[in-house]
């Protein structure tokens, strides 16, 4: 998950520690009121917390988890539900975790982040998507048929995440001056919406708070999947050009139009490296949920986006380190990647050498 042992520290004495050791488990053979009875607990604070983070960052079974830690399997499944309440609780207690909209002069700070890039991009503060959670076949036909996704055929409930460009600013320990950020933090989130609703209908909160909290002329960039002209988002949104679409006549206009649907492209893939970030990081994304406890489900999702902004911030893990590497002294790798052939680009690969390969030839 990539958490160093001063963040780790940060969370215990943020409140986590405190929660561990002065409040019951709650059992359903236990008195709720009663004190806690820290002696007979398998796993002290530390412990706990571990738990919680191994647990989210993997995709491994629970017996896995019991070998791992020496428990047996109710403990395992008490702790990590007491664990995940009280890491929420600290998380929300912790400012580098926090998911917030931005205010006042946030908005100028992306945009000049942005526009170093992409210069035609006047006033983008962020990109938004949506992420979709694989979800087992719930026994309850109407939770079966809210999840489904018939596009997909699969059950699923659906994030629509928006990430700012402030990650690029974290964080200031690291010595790497060849390494760029680009992995932003999250700003807005809806979560555990069924599977079978669109992108755009999930995001009506996010519009809103685009309508109310965002000064006018700035602009989110996203797919053609959500809002741009309508439900009063006008302007709020934009999105690249569709295949097809239609083109201005005036060849001035269309090449600089091209160019400016180019950079909108260019800049909307940091909404897939950001949700690329939390796949990668928090293994239990990749797992199918259980259909029958949406709170847990709703606390799992809000613990992976918390810590990754508190990942971000405190430890700075959101760079592309291949980027120098792979960039080089290429500029037609860089600026014509998508024009090249395969062969093309496999002779100018720069980041081969990292990787273990048999050199054995029959």
């Amino acid at each position: 998950m990539g958490f160093d042992c001063k963040t780790f520290q940060t969370i215990l004495d943020s409140g986590f520690t405190n929660a561990w050791n002065t409040q019951p488990i709650p059992q359903n053979d236990t008195n709720i009121t009663g004190a806690p009875r820290l002696g007979w607990r398998s796993l002290d604070a530390a412990g706990a917390l571990t738990l919680v983070l191994h647990w989210m960052s993997s995709a491994m079974l629970s017996t896995s988890l019991q070998q791992i830690f020496a428990l047996i399997p109710t403990s395992v499944s008490q702790y990590l539900d007491f664990a995940m309440i009280i890491l929420l609780e600290t998380l929300c207690s912790i400012p580098e975790a926090a998911i917030e909209w931005l205010e006042g002069d946030e908005f100028r700070i992306n945009n000049e982040i942005i526009r170093a890039r992409h210069p035609r991009l006047l006033q983008v503060f962020g990109s938004m998507d949506g992420l979709k959670h694989p979800l087992e076949t719930s026994a309850d036909e109407e939770m079966e048929n809210a999840t489904y996704n018939g596009w997909l055929h699969r059950h699923f409930v659906t994030s629509v995440l928006v990430f700012d460009a402030l990650g690029e600013l974290y964080p200031k320990c690291f010595n790497l001056p060849e390494v760029k950020f680009i992995i932003g933090l999250i700003i807005a989130a809806v979560l555990n919406a069924p599977g079978s609703w669109h992108d755009s209908r999930v995001a009506r909160p996010i519009y809103r708070t685009l309508r109310q909290h965002t000064p006018d002329g700035y602009y989110l960039v996203a797919d053609t999947a959500f809002l741009c002209g309508a439900n009063g988002v006008e302007g709020h949104i934009k999105a690249p050009l569709k295949s097809g679409g239609h083109l201005p006549e005036d060849a001035r206009e269309r090449r600089e139009l091209l160019a400016f649907n180019c950079e909108l492209v260019s800049y909307r893939q940091t909404a897939e490296w950001g949700m690329r970030a939390l796949q990668g990081s928090f293994g239990r994304l990749r797992v199918p949920m259980d259909s029958t406890h949406g709170q847990r489900r709703s606390n799992t999702l809000e613990l992976c986006f918390c810590l990754h902004n508190l990942r971000i911030k405190c430890v700075g893990i959101g760079e592309t380190v291949y980027l120098p590497t792979w960039r080089g002294d290429d500029d037609e790798l860089w600026f014509e990647f998508k024009r090249l052939m395969f062969s093309d680009i496999w002779h100018c690969d720069h980041v081969a050498r990292f990787h273990a390969i048999d050199t054995y030839e029959h």
